[in-house]
């Protein structure tokens, strides 16, 4: 028998329904994706992690010291995020120990060989700050940022004297004779000295040697711990570019894409 004329017609007008109601979900989709990547913030994709404070080891931030651990355990989630497309340190520091360096250093070079690594400098970016920075795909700072400080040092206190002007004394009871070395009770031996001079010339050829590695810099105009002003860190090579977090996150994006 031949179809309901009637009957077909509705079928008709319901499929036409249905495709017209399909086309404007498709629509209301594209509308509410466009509005969603609109509001998202500009770092979508980009993992800011901010390293502010004294360099040091150990897990944890507090105030004025942030720890190697803490920073490397943030880096490394980042690079092992598949929603991550590079990461931006942003680096505000005045420096901190060797080894809290070198513990980032390792996380670095960890997420260096899965995405982009971008450094943004702040205020002051120096000494082991620096360290961590060198190993960056690509280095921002401010024209008035202040870094460099390529180098080490090791303070010692001596409160001898006071002492003796307040008829004070104080007996040390030691297993060998640099036991007590950079005790603030007496002042260093030549033999202590020498020895502490030797640590700090063989850290501070280990920082150099890193630095340049990954920097083409002049060491002469480095190897004395001078600090530098954003602008003349890009003369000398220790930067890359002038720029802001913003600037650094837009490189970094760059940096994912090629």
């Amino acid at each position: 028998m031949p179809e309901n004329p009637e009957s077909e017609r509705q079928r008709i007008r319901r499929n036409k329904v249905l495709f017209l109601l399909f086309i404007g979900g498709l629509i209301l989709c594209a509308v509410a994706l466009s509005l969603f990547l609109s509001g998202y913030p500009r770092e979508f994709g980009i993992s800011i992690i901010r390293v502010e404070g004294e360099i040091v080891t150990g897990d944890g931030s507090g105030s004025g010291y942030i720890g190697s651990e803490y920073v490397g355990r943030q880096i490394r989630q980042a690079a092992d995020d598949p929603m991550v497309d590079a990461i931006v340190l942003r680096v505000n520091s005045p420096g901190g120990t060797p080894a809290g360096a070198q513990e980032i250093v390792g996380d670095i070079r960890y997420a260096r060989d899965r995405k982009p690594v971008v450094v943004s400098m702040g205020d002051m970016a120096t000494s082991a700050a620096y360290y961590i920075s060198a190993f960056a795909d690509r280095i921002y700072a401010d024209p008035d940022t202040i870094t460099g400080g390529i180098g080490t040092s090791w303070t010692f206190m001596d409160i001898s004297g006071w002492m003796r002007s307040e008829n004070l004394s104080v007996e040390v009871v030691k297993s060998g004779s640099m036991k007590d070395m950079g005790s603030d009770l007496r002042p260093l031996t030549d033999e202590e000295r020498e020895y502490a001079q030797q640590i700090v010339d063989e850290s501070s050829a280990r920082f150099l040697r890193d630095v340049l590695s990954q920097r083409q810099v002049n060491r002469s105009l480095i190897e004395d711990a001078s600090l530098f002003r954003g602008e003349q860190a890009i003369e000398i090579g220790l930067v890359d570019e002038i720029g802001n977090l913003n600037d650094a996150i837009d490189g970094a994006r760059k940096l994912a894409e090629n």
